[in-house]
Order: C-alpha cells, then sequence, then structure tokens
C-alpha cells in the first residue's frame, strides 16, 4: 500500500460514523452520564423552589357594538360599522389608563425588603421570622456571648413590613435607590450611597437633600434593623412595567369579549392593580359616551330655531299662494310624488346631521365618512329623477307641489330634530357606555410560575443533553486506539492484545495516592511472579510467543519497548515479558533506559541509585551494577540510576554500545525500557543500538496520529518498528457494539 493510499483510507475511514460505537460510549459513561443529570435535576429542583412565585388575577369585560342610549348610533347599523375590540384593547393598554392607575396605587414607588441573599425570599414565603431571640436563647444556654458577626440581622424576615405614603423626588434622583432603615416602630434613617441623610418619624413628611426627596412613612411594622430599598421610578418606566404584565385577549372571534389578566409576584397587588385598570376603563368608556352625547346635544340645540323660521317661512309662502289661487289642492298623483320627495328629503336631512357628526372625528378619506357620502349621493340621484319627473306635471301643479314640498319636509325635519334633543337630553343625563365587567378582577389561589414540574423535567432533559454532548465530545476530541485494525491500518503488525490487568491497576492506584511516588506513574510489584494465571499474564505469554519468530530475523538478543507517551504500560510489558521469558528458561536482562523518570527499580522495591547512569558516567561497572530478582533464578535487571542532567548525550556515547554488547553476551535476552518516542529523543538513539523494537499503545489512550508520528519520529532517526502492542484492553460497550471483543479466558 502506498502512503497516499493509506492516508486516502484514513481519511475515508474517519469520516465515517460508527453508531455502534458511539451507542457504546454512552453505555460505557451511564453513570457519569447519570450523575450529570442528577445534579441538573437537583439544580432545577433547588431553583423551583427558591425562585419567586408568580400569581395571575383576571378579568371579563364586554365591549358592545354601540350605547342603546345614543340617537346617532343607528348611522353605525346604516353604514355597517362596528366598534373594533382592537381598538378597546389598545385604548386599556394606554397611558391614559395604565398611567391613571400608576397614579392612584403609586406604582412608580417601588419599596423592596432586603432579605438574605438567595434564600431569603424562600424563608419569607415560608414565615421565618427574625432569629435574633432563638440565637441568643441558644447561646445563653451554651453559657456564650453572642458572637459579632452574628448581631448584624439587617435584613428583613416574615412578617416586617413599611407602608410608604408618598415619596416625590426631584428629576435628578428618579430611578437611584435609597436605603431605609428601622430604628424602631416610630423612627427611621434614610441612607444613600452609605451615607446617613437624616431621620424621620412615623406620619409625617420628612425632607431630605435639600428638599429634593420627601418621604411620608405611614406604618412600620419590623423589627429595629430591618432595611428597605426606596426607589422612585419614572412614571413612563412604571407604566411600562404594568404593561408587560398585563395581557389582554379577546374569547373567540369578534365576540367583543375581552379577558384581561395581570400576573405580579403579590398575589393582593395583582388583584388590585388589574381592578384598578377595569374601572378606570369603564369610567373613560362612560366619560366618553357622555361626552358625545353633550357634544351632539350641542350640535342639534344650535340648528332648533333656524329649522323653526325655515318651517314658518315655508308655511307663509304656502298660504300666500293657495289665496293667490284660490286654494288650489293636489291631484292624487301630484299627492303620490310628494310623499315620496319628502321621503327623500327627510333621509337626506338625516345623514346631513350625521355627516355633521362625524366631519368631526373623520376626513372625507375615512372608509366612514365615504360612505356616508356614497349613501347621499345615491339618494340625490334619485331626488333629480324625482325633479325630472315634477318638471312634466302643470305649472300650477309644480307650484304648490314644491311649496308642499317645502312645509312637508321643513316640519318633518323640525319634529325629528325636536325628538332628537329630548333624546339626547336623556342620554345625556343616563349615559352607561357601551362597556361592562363581566367578572371582576380576581387572583387565582396558585401560581403560576414557575411551574415546579415543567422546570424539573426540563432540567433532566438539559442534563441529559449536556452529559451525552460531553460524553460525546470527549470520545471524538480523544479517539484513542480501540482494536488491533486501526493498528496494522498504519502499518504495524499487532504482536499481542493485552487486557488491562485489573488488579495490578487497582494496586498502582493505591500506591500513587499514597504519595510513594509524589503522583508519577508507576507500577508495583512483579504480576508474572504474584499471579501467572493472570488472563494479562497469558497475553504476555502470547506476546514472547510472536516475538521469538520476529527476533530470529535479527542480528542481536537485543529488544526495545517503546511508546509515544507517557502512561501506556511500556514498563509493565516490559518487566513481566521479561518475567515470562526467565520462567521458560531463557536468562534476561531488564535495562531501565529512562534516566529521567524510570521506575523499574520500583517493581522490585529497591531503589534507583546505583545503575545505567552510573555505568554510563564510568564511575561503575555493569558487573557491579546488575541486580538479581528475588524468586527469579533467571531474571536480572539494571535501574536507571540516579537522575543525570544529560541522558541523551551520555547513551551516544561508546560506553552505552560497549554496555549492550558486553550483557548481549552474557544474557539470552536483553530488553530495554525507554523514554516516550514523542518526549524526548532517548528511544531512537537506544533503538539504533537493537535490531528489534516494539510500539506499546494503550487502549483508549493513543490517537493513531499520535502512534503514527512517533514512528515518522524513530523512523527519522533510523529505527524501524517491528509490531505493536495494544496494551489494557477493556470489556467495554464501544468496542463490542463498534468492534468486537477480541479476547478470550480460558479456564
Amino acid at each position: 500500500m502506498t502512503q497516499n493510499q493509506f492516508v486516502f483510507r484514513a481519511t475515508q475511514n474517519s469520516e465515517e460514523i460508527d453508531f455502534g460505537r458511539l451507542f457504546g460510549v454512552l453505555i460505557d459513561h451511564k453513570w457519569l452520564i447519570a450523575s450529570i443529570t442528577a445534579l441538573f435535576i437537583i439544580a432545577g429542583v433547588i431553583y423551583a423552589f427558591l425562585a419567586t412565585p408568580i400569581y395571575r388575577a383576571d378579568a371579563l369585560v364586554q365591549v358592545e357594538n354601540a350605547a342603546p342610549s345614543n340617537p346617532l348610533a343607528e348611522v353605525n347599523s346604516l353604514l355597517g360599522q362596528e366598534p373594533p375590540s382592537q381598538a378597546e384593547i389598545e385604548i386599556i393598554g394606554s397611558r391614559m389608563v395604565l398611567g391613571r392607575t400608576v397614579d392612584i396605587l403609586n406604582l412608580d414607588l417601588e419599596v423592596e425588603p432586603v432579605r438574605l441573599p438567595i434564600i431569603g425570599e424562600f424563608l419569607t414565603r415560608s414565615g421565618v421570622e427574625r432569629p435574633d431571640s432563638a440565637i441568643d436563647s441558644f447561646f445563653q444556654r451554651i453559657g456564650m456571648e453572642r458572637p459579632a458577626f452574628m448581631t448584624d440581622w439587617d435584613y428583613t424576615w416574615a412578617g416586617e413590613t413599611i407602608d410608604v405614603a408618598t415619596m416625590p423626588v426631584a428629576d435628578a434622583y428618579l430611578g437611584t435607590t435609597f436605603t431605609l432603615e428601622v430604628l424602631d416602630d416610630q423612627r427611621y434613617a434614610l441612607r444613600y450611597d452609605g451615607k446617613t441623610l437624616g431621620m424621620g418619624s412615623v406620619g409625617s413628611a420628612v425632607e431630605f437633600l435639600g428638599g429634593d426627596v420627601s418621604l411620608t412613612v405611614e406604618s412600620i411594622n419590623a423589627s429595629p434593623g430591618a432595611t428597605f430599598t426606596l426607589s422612585h421610578i419614572q412614571r413612563l418606566v412604571a407604566i411600562a412595567d404594568v404593561r408587560k404584565s398585563l395581557i389582554i385577549t379577546e374569547q373567540g372571534e369578534a365576540t367583543g369579549i375581552l379577558n384581561l389578566g395581570l400576573t405580579h409576584s403579590e398575589p393582593s397587588l395583582a388583584e388590585t392593580t388589574l381592578r384598578t385598570i377595569t374601572d378606570i376603563y369603564v369610567a373613560q368608556n362612560i366619560q366618553r359616551q357622555s361626552e358625545e352625547a353633550r357634544k351632539s346635544l350641542e350640535f342639534l340645540s344650535q340648528q332648533v330655531p333656524s329649522i323653526r323660521e325655515s318651517l314658518r317661512q315655508a308655511e307663509g309662502r304656502l298660504n300666500a299662494y293657495r289665496t293667490e289661487r284660490d286654494s288650489v289642492d293636489l291631484s292624487l298623483e301630484t299627492q303620490s310624488v310628494l310623499e315620496r320627495l319628502v321621503n327623500l328629503e327627510a333621509q337626506l336631512n338625516e345623514l346631513e346631521f350625521a355627516e355633521a357628526e362625524i366631519s368631526r372625528r373623520f376626513t372625507p378619506s375615512h372608509p366612514t365618512y365615504a360612505a356616508l357620502l356614497e349613501k347621499m349621493a345615491q339618494l340625490e340621484n334619485e331626488r333629480a329623477e324625482l325633479e325630472e319627473e315634477i318638471n312634466n306635471l302643470p305649472e300650477t301643479q309644480q307650484e304648490i307641489l314644491r311649496l308642499q314640498r317645502d312645509v312637508s319636509v321643513t316640519q318633518e325635519i323640525y319634529v325629528q330634530l325636536r325628538n332628537k334633543v329630548q333624546e339626547m337630553q336623556i342620554a345625556e343625563a343616563s349615559t352607561v357606555g357601551n362597556v361592562r365587567v363581566l367578572d371582576k378582577a380576581q387572583v387565582f389561589p396558585q401560581s403560576v410560575e414557575p411551574n415546579k414540574k415543567l422546570i424539573v423535567v426540563l432540567a433532566a432533559l438539559l442534563g441529559g443533553m449536556v452529559a451525552v454532548g460531553l460524553v460525546m465530545m470527549r470520545a471524538m476530541l480523544n479517539p484513542g486506539v480501540e482494536t488491533p485494525d486501526q493498528l496494522e491500518r498504519l502499518g504495524l503488525p499487532v504482536y499481542a492484545t493485552v487486557p488491562l490487568a485489573e488488579e495490578q491497576d487497582k494496586l498502582n492506584r493505591r500506591m500513587k495516592h499514597s504519595g510513594a511516588s509524589r503522583g508519577q506513574p508507576h507500577i508495583v510489584g512483579l504480576l508474572a511472579k504474584r499471579n501467572p494465571a493472570n488472563i494479562s499474564i497469558e497475553a504476555v505469554r502470547g506476546l514472547r510467543t510472536s516475538l521469538h519468530f520476529a527476533m530470529l530475523e535479527g542480528d542481536d538478543n537485543r529488544l526495545m519497548i517503546t511508546g509515544p507517551s507517557p502512561g501506556v504500560g511500556k514498563s509493565f510489558i516490559t518487566v513481566n515479558l521479561a518475567a515470562v521469558c526467565s520462567q521458560a528458561g531463557q536468562r534476561v536482562l531488564v535495562i531501565d533506559g529512562d534516566m529521567r523518570k524510570g521506575n523499574i527499580h520500583r517493581v522490585f522495591g529497591e531503589p534507583s541509585e546505583g545503575g545505567l547512569s552510573e555505568i554510563l558516567a564510568g564511575r561503575q561497572t555493569f558487573e557491579e551494577m546488575i541486580r538479581d530478582v528475588k524468586g527469579m533464578d533467571n531474571l536480572h535487571y539494571l535501574s536507571r540510576g540516579v537522575a543525570p542532567p544529560n541522558p541523551s548525550e551520555l547513551l551516544v556515547t561508546s560506553r552505552f554500545t560497549e554496555l549492550l554488547d558486553a550483557v548481549s553476551q552474557y544474557y539470552d535476552l536483553v530488553i530495554i525500557d525507554t523514554p516516550p518516542v514523542l518526549a524526548v529523543t532517548d528511544a531512537a538513539i537506544i533503538g539504533k543500538q537493537v535490531s528489534t523494537s516494539l510500539m506499546v499503545a494503550r487502549f483508549q489512550h493513543n490517537p493513531p496520529k499520535e502512534i503514527d508520528l512517533a514512528m515518522r519520529r524513530l523512523e527519522t532517526g533510523g529505527v524501524t518498528v517491528k509490531g505493536a502492542v495494544l496494551n489494557a484492553l477493556e470489556r467495554k460497550a464501544a468496542t463490542a457494539y463498534g468492534y468486537g471483543y477480541y479476547n478470550y479466558s480460558y479456564k
């Protein structure tokens, strides 16, 4: 396989999504996912109980199409015009209504008790009272004085309130927060920016800051030391706050029934505020209807004298003409035309009154005004047709018809006008408006927020998603090798897969946490000697068999065992491979080639001094430094010695070559444990002195790219890696679902 083919295949494999492996990763980390989810659920429960409850008050209002007492309501009916509910919704949410509510209830004055952080609100809702007396009693019982840090209880507790009537401030102090501290049940101190502005008493208006701030406290129901924050916010800000908490919807479609809802943390204030809003809305509606009736009455009253004078003149002209013509009467045909003409004139006159009324509120381009003009034009056309029919009558009949028409029309107008004046007088005196409250504002006993069940469910879902996301991200960001196939795709034959020795791993962790090695990775004890039947040792025996044939091709009996990074278990493989080889009758020497952090001496419970570094420095001979392993006749080792300042320089000297040549004659197998390849260059220097090199990769620890980089580093130094060992293989769901498990036990 060429290098380009390898890169293409590796890239192609990396782009594939192994859903089985991902599912296995989730199963492997099920307890981590469950723990994170549980933490989120606990946090959700705590928040649900500590969050301030929000209550909702609602009311039901009906908006009728038109006030029945308004005599001009038939104009709207004639033109098909109905008052839209959306307009009423906007009126309720206007500054005219909400501003009046703010003024009546002093909603632009914010008075907040200072409570314990985080849990103060919860304790107050739970009815926890000031603990001063209980604390004093406790310390009296134990015979101690109350500690100084427990004397400053400047927080408010359940049942502690103050009633602030007014707090007018200058514009410069709008939105500024002041602090009120209770001195006793009649006196208080006002502070600002850490300074005391002065003191005041209940029931008196007290001025501060040269009159820029005035405060009137009606009552104090709190213990001395309790503090409250006072702030007079801008009126527009207070109106905006009320508008945010107010929800108005129409029940059904075009029903004119509006559902008003208002939310607040204080149920009584929510109910009072909404009830005030509905009262103000109804009152302004009545006032508006009364104002319209008054203006209509003024307009009609101005028209009565001129219509009465027009009627008198029309009757005089008719009487004079009849006297002149000797009492001329109308024929039946002319009488019919007259009735039709009078009816048209009456309708036109009605619309003219309506136009005068509408012109005060709308422009001619408004749909209502345009519809009125269109109706008037239609009636004008009908009147013009009748005029043509009148022109065909005899001259005498035409004249008497016109005079009679003037009298009849003017009389009809005069009668209607007098009736409307009387109706408007009644309407003005008994205006009720076209709005009524069906259900008065009332608050629900249960809070509408927070929804505790929903919060806990959402917290559980969020915790699960975060936990799964973290596990998946960790699996994707640290894709360590999991199967021999991954190493073989890198061009490394896998000589053995060694399962994780749980017994050895537990012992190593216990010794590490005890501080014996100051946090450095190490192994303790020789597993091949302590438990030779362990499954990991069986795998090492398989490695011994594979190496026997691999080293037949080599020029010497030296074996280097290295790894790309620390913590892969190369020292564990080294000492246990040496042990099983010695148990097979071979004379084996283990050399700790890591003069910086080597720890093979710990396996045998001996110090590191007196080893490789002393030999390479020329201070000792190898015959003096090689140590026996108790209970293992054919196994010897050479420790790292005292850590030198220049390990790499010592390895390139001729003494190291002479050492290897000498020990190769005395032993059947020489195994050298080296530092990590990617950390230092020692492994490349040692590798040039041996014919066989093995790369140890740890299960789910070393990514393929890291192993490939280590191989390239060795190849650059002229060292060829014969094969690899996949160490610390674990039976996990990720590998079971993704790749299968390749180790078996035999009993």
